[in-house]
C-alpha cells in the first residue's frame, strides 16, 4: 500500500470514528462556521493532524487555513472511499481562488456551494482577457 493510501486509510478510520460521535449528538447541523472549525481543530486533534498531511509545500498559511475549512466543512458527505474526490475538489476551489484557474461552470457551482460562508480575506480578483479589453476600449 503506497504512503498516500496509508494517509487516505488512517484519515478515513478517523472519519469514521468521528461520525460515528457525530451521530450520538443528533442530527446533522448545517455546515460549520469558522469558530466551529477552529474549536474542531482543537477537540480532534488527531483528525486535525491528519487533516494537516494534506497540506501541500507551495500552500501559503492563508491559503492552507482556506482549503483546510473547506475539507473539514465538507468531509462528513463523502465516505471514505471517496476522500481522494473531497481533496481533489478542494484543489479546485482553492486553484479558483488564489490563482485564477478557471473551470466547468457546474463544477465550479459545485465548489463555490460547498465553500458557501468561507471567508478569504483579500482574495485576489481575476480579470478575463476580454474583460480587461472591454474596459481598455471604454476609455
Amino acid at each position: 500500500m503506497s504512503h498516500l493510501h496509508q494517509r487516505v486509510a488512517l484519515l478515513g478510520e478517523t472519519l469514521l470514528s468521528h461520525r460515528k460521535l457525530r451521530s450520538l449528538s443528533g442530527p446533522r447541523e448545517k455546515k460549520m462556521s469558522v469558530p466551529d472549525v477552529e474549536d474542531f481543530i482543537q477537540q480532534n486533534r488527531v483528525l486535525a493532524n491528519q487533516v494537516e498531511t494534506y497540506r501541500g509545500y507551495w500552500e501559503s498559511e492563508k491559503h492552507w487555513e482556506a482549503r483546510r475549512e473547506f475539507i473539514l466543512r465538507n468531509m462528513d458527505d463523502f465516505k471514505e472511499e471517496q476522500l481522494d474526490h473531497l481533496l481533489s475538489l478542494s484543489m479546485v476551489w482553492a486553484n479558483n481562488v488564489f490563482m485564477g484557474c478557471r473551470y466547468s461552470t457546474e463544477l465550479l457551482d459545485k465548489v463555490k456551494e460547498m465553500a458557501e460562508g468561507i471567508v478569504v480575506k483579500d482574495a485576489p480578483v481575476f480579470k478575463t482577457r476580454d474583460e480587461i479589453i472591454k474596459n481598455q476600449q471604454g476609455r
